[in-house]
């Protein structure tokens, strides 16, 4: 048996805002293996996030029949670099107004100040955010298209730019990408498909930068599609996932503990050697040039 034994290391998942998500079940998973982890969720999800979370309404349930445990959940909004970043109509908004230190640059602040320095093993980026997502990218504003790459792919330089020097070397970050940004996916517009495209390119820069910078390691998972509550706006999430349960090489959908198994190994000792890379996780979809059914006997 070769157990991930992730105790004393410390987890930051960064864009959590319920219980069915793969942000979830990363940190569950990471929470198993022994890490503490910290939760980031997106302001406008804050108050009802935590308010489930002391009604016991998410599910905090691990194999071995404990339960995680969240050392800090801190609001973040990865749109915003610094609070000189955040324009009057947000900062003033009903759902922002009555909260502070929620740019990338405050909340890496408010990390060191918990924790210390060198307090972060890894970095988990589990933000996307396309407001035209359900346009074609022929009918996508420059402002959605824009607005896609900063949030889902910008985001996470911005990330490794202020919270790599708070991690420990052999440290690992682990992103979230999809297939869109590698084939085209109908039905996943708003630039959306350009901004995975982004983050993957960048995975392979910010491996090399960071890791000659800190010694820490940058990958990203390339998941097949889940139904969660956020890709409901993409609205087509239910037949992509039989689509791919349908044609994939293994022929079901993955689920959310598979995306978090994979990350856990990528954080773990077991990925040491491995950086720069998009890992599928997707029952083999992405290998696939023609539909599955196409060609099977009468």
């Amino acid at each position: 048996m070769l157990p991930i034994d992730l105790k004393d290391k410390r987890a930051f998942v960064a864009g959590v805002a319920d219980d069915n998500g793969y942000g979830w079940a990363i940190a569950k998973i990471l929470a198993q293996a022994g890490a503490s982890v910290c939760i980031g969720t997106w302001p406008p999800a804050l108050k009802i996030f935590t308010r489930n979370l002391e009604r016991g309404k998410l599910d905090l349930s691990l194999p071995d029949g404990g339960e995680m445990e969240i050392e800090k959940i801190y609001p973040i909004d990865a749109v915003f670099d610094t609070p000189n970043d955040v324009p009057g109509e947000i900062s003033e908004h009903k759902r922002y107004r009555d909260l502070s230190s929620y740019t990338i640059q405050e909340v890496a602040n408010n990390f060191k100040s918990d924790f210390g320095d060198s307090c972060l093993d890894f970095l988990v980026h589990s933000i996307a955010n396309g407001p035209e997502v359900n346009k074609s990218l022929l009918d996508t504003s420059r402002d959605g298209y824009l607005a896609a790459v900063s949030a889902s792919a910008y985001s996470m330089v911005a990330m490794i730019q202020r919270f790599g020097s708070l991690m420990r070397k052999d440290g690992s970050v682990v992103s979230l990408t999809y297939l869109a940004g590698e084939k085209v996916v109908p039905g996943y517009g708003g630039g959306m498909s350009s901004a995975k495209a982004a983050l993957e390119n960048d995975t392979r820069t910010l491996a090399f930068e960071a890791g000659r910078r800190w010694g820490i390691r940058v990958n990203t998972i390339s998941a097949g599609p889940l139904a969660s509550r956020a890709a409901k706006a993409i609205g087509s999430i239910d037949k992509m996932v039989d689509y791919y349960q349908l044609n994939s090489p293994l022929p079901q959908a993955n689920t959310a503990s598979d995306i978090g198994n994979t990350a856990a190994f990528l954080c773990s000792p077991l990925a040491a050697a491995i950086t720069g890379e998009t890992i599928h996780v997707d029952m083999g979809f992405h290998a696939m040039g023609i539909p599955g059914d196409l060609l099977t006997e009468e």
